[in-house]
């Protein structure tokens, strides 16, 4: 039976639980609990790409760069990310090659470092939006702006913390070595943290730009480009929401596209926590026709089973007669 194509974009918690030290330690332990998951998925019907997060990551690397910024120039959250995609790449392709090994179903697994294109004149680079690094003082803040021209911005009284872009994704230069180990039977893990952003110039030369690409945004586009049979968004709620922690919550076991452009207008989905995964799984069924999974973890088999999660459709005539 042939096997589907997967993209997986696991959460957060799979690496760091909310309130948990970033140790390497805490880290492997909570992957040693999540890898299972995948592992199953892949003994059952499926091949996979792995993307994931790096806010955290990337947030420790700036803190540190701070600490020690008098004896090394910090690098640039391009380079950042680079670097966050090397260690948490190889974080996760070291437990999920433990993991089956263990279990008897040995495959190679490469993590890819990621660059994705974004468009210098997104107008996302004229308001930049997405909080980094350490948090400063009034004083320091202004200081930081003059010296180094940073944008900064008071984050919910615990201070001020610089704010980049957060562009649109346009294009995986890696798109082509991803698919070549997959035709090899790899299982790949890219586009970690949503890529790292990079602008063409006139000669097609490639460079690195200072923002952060949505990793969910990042996941649709690379699920789109390498042909996947599905989107599969792993985050911190067994299913999607209406009404999401009131009396009168409702969950949704099916949701179309224009009902899911609809709830977002209605500012159904925050900003800042689902708003950016159903963006995703739109942009993923809208231009493929292709299908979006939402659920947690812990419950991916029985997502594979449809007995749990949400399913993001193009549409059905029993909705448009509605």
């Amino acid at each position: 039976m042939q096997k589907k194509l997967a993209v997986v974009a696991i959460g957060g918690n799979a690496l760091n639980k909310p309130g948990e030290k970033a140790t390497s330690e805490n880290m492997f332990r909570n992957l040693d609990h999540s890898i299972p998951f995948l592992a199953q998925m892949l003994q059952e019907s499926y091949d996979v790409v792995i993307t994931h997060g790096n806010g955290p990551q990337v947030g420790n690397i700036l803190i540190q760069q701070e600490l020690a910024k008098e004896k090394i120039p910090p690098f640039p959250i391009d380079i950042n990310d680079a670097q966050t995609q090397g260690s948490l790449g190889y974080m996760i392709a070291q437990s999920l090659r433990n993991h089956l090994e263990r279990i008897g179903h040995p495959r190679p697994i490469c993590p890819v470092v990621t660059q994705i294109v974004v468009d210098e004149h997104d107008p996302a680079f004229s308001h930049p939006t997405k909080p980094v690094g350490p948090f400063y003082t009034e004083e320091e803040s202004k200081e930081l702006t003059r010296t180094m021209g940073w944008e900064m911005v008071e984050d919910a009284g615990r201070g001020y913390r610089r704010v980049v872009p957060s562009p649109q994704p346009l294009d995986i230069v890696e798109k082509e070595a991803i698919k070549h180990l997959l035709e090899a039977d790899v299982i790949v893990i890219a586009a970690g943290g949503g890529g790292i952003p990079v602008r063409k110039d006139s000669d097609n030369l490639l460079h690195g730009v200072e923002a952060v690409i949505d990793k969910d945004r990042a996941s649709a586009l690379l699920a789109e480009e390498i042909e996947a049979d599905e989107l599969i968004i792993l985050t911190g709620v067994d299913k999607v929401s209406l009404r999401f922690g009131k009396p009168d919550q409702k969950e949704l076991d099916t949701l179309t596209v224009s009902e899911a452009n609809r709830y977002l207008s209605e500012g159904e989905f925050p900003k800042g926590s689902m708003g950016p995964k159903i963006q995703a799984a739109v942009s993923f069924v809208s231009r493929t026709g292709k299908d979006c999974l939402i659920t947690s973890i812990e419950k991916l088999e029985e997502l594979l089973q449809a007995k749990t999660g949400t399913r993001i459709i193009s549409g059905s005539p029993k909705e448009d007669s509605c």
